[in-house]
């Protein structure tokens, strides 16, 4: 379990783009399970779509993504630092299954595949009540920044 303090040391991210806001289970070099509550009050939903407010695929990855930095920096026991950054390396068969809308909340299911010369293989699918929404293989990596 990770809360949104714990959650705020990890991640650089700040709003409107931290899309963890808790973390369920964390099995330390395995999986992760993580929430991002859904709301109207967030800037995306002004332009995506007026009419009609759906939650964009793009940001159901980089929460997936997200989710996955916490098990990775969690797996190598590392807190980042400002010189650290998470990076996305590849998307590999993402699929969307069904909308996501403002009141969903979104349970990112993440695991690691491998680890090897610093970059991170996650398989991660996203669910709403039960329903997949959106799956993909992730890869990502850290570097270090002047």
């Amino acid at each position: 379990m990770m809360d949104i303090h714990q959650i705020l040391k990890q991640l650089p991210h700040r709003y409107p783009f931290l899309l963890v806001d808790r973390v369920l289970e964390l099995e330390k070099g395995k999986r992760i399970k993580a929430l991002k509550n859904v709301s109207i009050n967030e800037p995306q939903f002004t332009g995506h779509f007026p009419h009609r407010p759906v939650f964009p695929g793009v940001f159901q990855l980089e929460a997936m993504a997200q989710a996955a930095a916490l098990l990775a920096f969690d797996t190598v026991g590392t807190t980042p630092d400002d010189k650290t950054v998470y990076y996305f390396a590849g998307i590999d068969g993402a699929r969307f299954k069904r909308p996501v809308e403002p009141g969903d909340q979104l349970i990112m299911d993440v695991s690691l595949d491998r680890m090897k010369a610093g970059i991170f293989k996650f398989k991660a699918v996203a669910t709403v009540d039960g329903e997949v929404v959106c799956e993909a293989e992730l890869m990502c990596t850290m570097r270090t920044i002047a």
